[in-house]
């Protein structure tokens, strides 16, 4: 009876162990590709071997996997926009919005399909994201007047979602600092900055007798948030590089700048530039009307942008700079540092990003990451969510919230 029993366990624990070793088998043989089948004995059928199609075209080019009816396929997309077309209909049904916005990306990198998005009946097929709004951009002097019109709305609702994601939060930060940066001197109750006032009133420490180390605070002097007032309280200048490995930072910056826009307190600037300067604030009702008014890739000479900047400032006790750049300088640069030098010195408060997206920090000018550090303008790269606490910060006039990972 013992032994009966004991191949009767082992026997279902062989059958529970069956589909989980399937299960690993046949994610060898997706990862393996064509050429791992022999090894994992795994084949794959249905939906499977649909997915691994579409990977094998893009990632297994020239090579002959067995086709649904046993036929050789040739691996890859060719030129043809109609095969790249049925295969994006079948990216997009096998996988997750997110895998396919990778494997977009790494077909326009792999097969030089980018000449392909002119097309209108290519653009309807793709799935938006703010990448593919950057090769746009980068293409759109080339774009025929057929394409234009669908290219307009692929990049819209690309900026609407990130507004959809940004504004709101952008907005309550930024108001909160702005009437926290406005104090008065006879705050309602409701207004008073406690935190500040018991700062500033520190002297007036008094011992409480017969409580060994326990005192309060009597102030003199109270400190408070002026919510009243609703006239413009700061400039924000946003100066923006649109060299080519900038994209996905100028799409995000344009959204940016029309939600600060929007703010009645704020007075805001937008600023592109390469080896040319370029003042886009008359367009930042619309933020798509700002991207097509970009020219992503050329030269980069910030020391002019920042020369154009400065001549813009005309209260800089109550000026943001935001420069967003890799800082590869193409101008003087000594120049640069020394123009960014003088307007702190002069109060502004000044801004470096290396990169407000989600991508992390782009590869970077080092040296002049440095020479801005050392003025108290560090340069670092963050998230489009951290963003609003960066200019909360900087309207506040308080140290910045750099992220470790952005250093």
């Amino acid at each position: 009876m013992t032994g009966a029993a004991e191949d009767t366990e082992r026997g279902e624990r062989e059958m529970e162990a069956a589909p989980a070793d399937d299960e690993r088998l046949r994610r060898w043989r997706m990862v393996l590709g064509a050429e791992g089948a022999e090894g994992t004995g795994r084949t794959l059928t249905g939906r499977d071997e649909a997915m691994d199609g579409a990977l094998t075209a893009l990632y297994d080019e020239g090579r002959k996997p067995a086709g649904r009816s046993g036929a050789e396929r040739a691996g890859g997309l060719g030129a043809s926009a109609p095969s790249v077309v049925r295969w994006l209909g079948d990216i997009r049904a096998y996988f997750p919005a997110s895998v396919v916005q990778v494997m977009q990306r790494d077909a326009m990198d792999r097969l030089g399909l980018s000449e392909l998005l002119l097309e209108p009946e290519m653009l309807e097929s793709l799935e938006p994201d703010v990448h593919l709004v950057g090769t746009l951009l980068s293409l759109a002097k080339a774009m025929p007047e057929t394409t234009k019109e669908t290219a307009r709305a692929v990049v819209r609702r690309v900026v609407e979602d990130l507004e959809r994601r940004l504004a709101t939060r952008t907005r309550a930060t930024l108001t909160g600092a702005l009437d926290r940066s406005s104090r008065v001197g006879r705050p309602r109750p409701r207004d008073i900055d406690w935190d500040r006032t018991i700062r500033a009133n520190l002297r007036n420490y008094v011992p409480l007798p017969g409580r060994e180390g326990a005192g309060t605070v009597v102030p003199e002097r109270l400190v408070g948030y002026g919510r009243a007032d609703r006239s413009v309280k700061k400039d924000v200048i946003l100066c923006v590089d649109q060299s080519g490995s900038m994209a996905a930072s100028v799409v995000h910056a344009a959204v940016f700048g029309a939600v600060l826009a929007s703010m009645r307190t704020l007075e805001t600037r937008l600023v592109v530039f390469d080896t040319a300067v370029v003042d886009l604030t008359g367009q930042l009702h619309d933020p798509v009307d700002v991207l097509f008014g970009t020219q992503l890739g050329g030269g980069t000479d910030i020391n002019r942008a920042l020369a154009y900047c400065q001549s813009k400032i005309t209260r800089p006790a109550d000026t943001v700079v935001v420069l967003v750049s890799d800082l590869r300088e193409g101008g003087i640069r000594e120049e640069m540092v020394e123009r960014a030098a003088a307007m702190k010195a002069s109060g502004v408060q000044f801004v470096t990003l290396l990169a407000p997206s989600d991508e992390g920090a782009p590869l970077y000018d080092r040296e002049h990451a440095a020479a801005l550090a050392a003025l108290g303008a560090p340069a670092f790269a963050c998230t489009p969510d951290h963003f609003p606490e960066v200019m909360a910060a900087a309207i506040e006039n308080r140290p910045l919230p750099v992220p470790d990972t952005g250093r």
